[in-house]
């Protein structure tokens, strides 16, 4: 009788313990992106030094010379969204800032080519 409590307690305790611990992971998941959105608010400063070329910003996103406004919205949309589910924010901040450099471009071209 004492050897079977034994085990049910032992079962219970191993199943509440691998609960917590996978919440832990989750909640330490969470932490972390949260960090890492509010790093990259704080240096969001931009520097002369750290802005894109457009020759970067094209190579960054895969696209030519000749691809138009939608072209460069759509790719961003993909890659960000591709790095936002399972790739990392340096990826995914680069693809952004790609498109911000990008956007100036296209910012005096009404057309929407370059």
């Amino acid at each position: 009788m004492a050897a079977k409590i034994l085990a049910n307690l032992i079962v219970m305790g191993s199943g509440i313990l691998g609960r917590a611990v996978f919440q832990a992971y989750r909640k330490a998941l969470e932490n972390a992106s949260k960090n890492g959105v509010a790093h990259e608010a704080i240096n969001n400063i931009r520097r002369p030094s750290k802005v894109l070329t457009e020759q970067e910003a094209r190579q960054i996103l895969g696209l030519s010379e000749q691809a138009s406004w939608e072209e460069v919205l759509q790719k961003y949309d993909a890659l960000f969204e591709r790095n936002a589910k399972n790739g990392s924010f340096y990826l995914q901040s680069k693809v952004h800032r790609a498109k911000e450099a990008l956007e100036s471009v296209y910012r005096g071209d009404s057309t929407g080519t370059s």
